[in-house]
């Protein structure tokens, strides 16, 4: 029998054995594929064994999640400012605690700084600060930073809460939410901050509010905002004036024309400090101004001289007493003498 028909014999035989155990089929075909394709089948097998393995492990996450009642979903991109359409759903899909889980989460963190129940305390009201940074869209920023700046809020609410006091945390950490928001909105409403003071911040977020119509409050307006907020009536004006205004840019718009750069404030606020026609004025001013009293003050007779010395010129000044013991006169009579002698410096230095 000749080497082939020894070999045709053998595949004969092996179509036998493929034809009776079919479970086999996939290695029987890797003995007639060249030794790179079965090298890269057999790892495909094991890449879709390890997708299918870790499949299989976040399902029963999610599982042992659901079993414990929380339903806190995974979410990885949970980012404003990347899609917030997308984050408004996703944290309006994270169910809402109940009173008895919240209670058992924030002891769990308060006692035992257990952080896990932290992040699901503040998962589960990421809703929350979605809807109070909605009310105040109204400032011109953006609604994602706003959203982002009140998140700030909600973490701090959540390690400063005490489950003991015997309130939900969202009646705690709206007061912590809103400060971080309206500490945002100071900041950036205009360049200059225009609220320092506790009266200027609560008539910056409710003076809107508190106006009847457009245009300038009357006085009697004034008197009555200044009453219901607890504030001065001029604190009022002044922050009607604040919010009235707006910002400009000080070398003018990029687009401009010559007529409105020409408007400009780089244009009519000048800086003179350094401007030597000004400074030789001002020197040739004060050099005047010494000589003149130098040449007054040799025109007086010696006591005048001395008492406009000792009155003005001294480091230590003697008073009108002292002076009227010195030259054995009374204190008017110094007071007189003084006079005449400073008529007659004025005069000398302005003729």
């Amino acid at each position: 029998m000749t080497a082939y028909s020894a070999n045709f014999e053998e595949m004969k035989v092996l179509d036998l054995d493929l034809d009776t155990a079919s479970d086999e089929q996939d290695e029987a075909d890797w003995v007639f594929e060249p030794a790179a394709e079965v090298s890269v089948r057999k790892s495909a097998a094991r890449g879709k064994a390890k997708a299918g393995a870790r499949k299989t492990g976040k399902t029963q996450q999610m599982i042992k999640m659901q079993a414990t009642g929380k339903q806190i979903q995974l979410l990885d991109a949970m980012v404003p400012g990347r899609d917030l359409s997308a984050y408004i759903t996703a944290v309006n899909s994270i169910a809402i605690l109940s009173a008895d889980e919240e209670r058992e989460l924030a002891h769990q963190y308060y006692y035992e700084d257990n952080l896990e129940a932290a992040r699901k305390l503040v998962l589960a009201h990421l809703r929350f600060v979605v809807h109070v940074a909605k009310s105040y869209s109204g400032y011109g920023l953006s609604e994602a930073d706003l959203i982002q700046e009140g998140n700030v809020g909600l973490m701090k609410a959540v390690k400063r809460f005490n489950p003991e006091v015997g309130v939900r945390l969202v009646s705690f950490a709206v007061h912590w939410i809103k400060a971080e928001i309206h500490e945002f909105i100071l900041r950036n409403w205009r360049i200059v901050k225009v609220a320092t003071t506790k009266a200027q911040r609560k008539l910056f977020f409710n003076l809107r509010g508190a106006k009847k119509r457009l245009g300038w409050l009357s006085q009697d307006e004034i008197d009555v905002v200044a009453r219901d907020l607890g504030v001065d009536a001029a604190t009022v004006t002044q922050m009607e004036g604040r919010m009235a205004n707006f910002d400009a840019s000080f070398d003018g718009a990029a687009d401009a024309d010559e007529e409105e750069v020409g408007q400009s404030p780089a244009f009519y606020l000048e800086d003179t400090r350094y401007d030597p026609a000004r400074s030789i004025e001002s020197d040739d001013y004060e050099k005047t101004s010494t000589d003149g009293l130098y040449v007054a003050m040799k025109e007086l007779d010696e006591r005048s001289r001395d008492i406009l010395t000792q009155r003005w010129l001294s480091d230590n000044k003697a008073t009108l007493h002292d002076l009227a013991a010195k030259y054995s006169v009374s204190a008017e009579r110094i007071r007189q003498l003084e006079k005449n002698a400073m008529d007659k410096v004025k005069a000398y230095m302005e003729a």
